[in-house]
C-alpha cells in the first residue's frame, strides 16, 4: 500500500513537472505580450505612444518624406508651450491632411509637440477605423473635448472648421467655405487659446473627387503623390466675437492659399 502510495505521487511530481515548467514560461512571456507591456504608455483619451510611434515611422515617415514631399513654412508660429488651436482649410481627406501637420510639428518645431486632430465623431464609430484614429491622436469633434483639451491640459489641437462634411469637387477646390459651424474657434475663444491659422496645399490633388454619392464621395482608394506646402500663420489672439473672428481667420488662409497656388510651378513636383 505504502509503495502504491509512493508510487502515486511520484507520477503526479513527474506530471506536474511539465506544468510547472510551462508556468514559468509564461510567466518570461508576459512581458512580451502586448496587452501586458509594463511601459505601454496610453493617455486619458486613448492615444497609444506605442501604436503612433510605429505608424509614425513607418507610414507617415513615408507619405511625408518620399510620396507627398511635404514643404513647411512658418513652423516658428506654433507655440513653445501652452494651448493653441491649429485651424486648416478642410484640404482632400482629413486624416492624411491632419497626419502631415502633425508631422510637420515634430519633424521641424523645436519642441516637437503632438498634436490631437478633431474627427468626425460617425468615424469614430467604425470598427478598426474609430480605433486606429484614436490610437494616433484623433478626437471625437465635440466642444467638450476641445475645451478639456485647450483649457485644462493645454494642448495643441488641430481642426477644420469648414462647413462641409465630404470634399470638394474640382472646380471648388480652395475656395473656403465658412469657418465656425464645428464651434472649434468658439472654444478656442471661451478657453482664451490662440488660434494658428493653417493653410495646406496639395492635399485636394491628392484625394480628387471622383463623385458624389448621397451621403458619401468617392475619391481614389490610394493617394496621388501631390507635392504639399503646408504654412502655418501668425497665431490670432481669441478676442472678439467668434462669429467674426472665423471669417477673419477664414479669409486669411484663403489670402494664403492663393498665394501659395500662384507660386506653384507644378500640382506633382510643387
Amino acid at each position: 500500500m505504502a509503495e502504491r502510495e509512493t508510487d502515486s505521487r511520484a507520477a503526479a511530481g513527474r506530471s506536474a513537472g511539465p506544468r510547472r515548467e510551462l508556468a514559468v514560461h509564461a510567466h518570461d512571456m508576459r512581458e512580451h505580450l502586448p496587452g501586458l507591456e509594463p511601459d505601454r504608455q496610453i493617455n486619458d483619451w486613448g492615444r497609444s505612444e506605442r501604436v503612433e510611434g510605429a505608424v509614425d515611422g513607418t507610414l507617415w515617415h513615408f507619405l511625408y518624406h518620399y510620396w507627398f514631399r511635404v514643404a513647411v513654412e512658418g513652423i516658428e508660429h506654433v507655440p513653445n508651450d501652452g494651448p493653441a488651436l491649429l485651424v486648416a482649410n478642410h484640404a482632400g481627406a482629413v486624416l492624411p491632411s491632419a497626419a502631415m501637420v502633425a508631422k510637420a510639428v515634430r519633424q521641424r518645431h523645436p519642441r516637437a509637440r503632438p498634436v490631437h486632430f478633431v474627427t468626425d465623431p460617425k468615424l469614430n464609430d467604425l470598427p478598426a477605423v474609430g480605433m486606429l484614429l484614436t490610437k494616433v491622436g484623433g478626437v471625437p469633434n465635440h466642444p467638450a473635448n476641445l475645451h478639456r483639451l485647450l483649457y485644462d491640459e493645454e494642448q495643441l489641437v488641430l481642426a477644420f472648421p469648414e462647413a462641409t462634411k465630404h470634399g470638394k469637387s474640382s472646380k471648388d477646390r480652395y475656395r473656403l467655405r465658412p469657418f465656425g459651424e464645428d464651434e472649434s474657434i468658439e472654444t478656442a475663444v471661451r478657453a482664451r487659446a490662440p488660434i494658428v491659422p493653417v493653410a495646406i496645399v496639395g492635399a485636394e490633388e491628392a484625394f480628387p473627387v471622383i463623385a458624389h454619392l448621397p451621403g458619401i464621395s468617392l475619391t481614389p482608394p490610394f493617394p496621388l503623390p501631390a507635392r504639399f506646402r503646408v504654412r502655418f500663420l501668425e497665431p490670432v489672439a481669441p478676442t472678439g466675437a467668434p462669429d467674426g473672428l472665423a471669417r477673419d481667420l477664414s479669409a486669411v488662409v484663403q489670402e494664403n492659399l492663393l498665394a501659395m497656388l500662384s507660386e506653384r510651378r507644378s500640382v506633382w513636383l510643387g
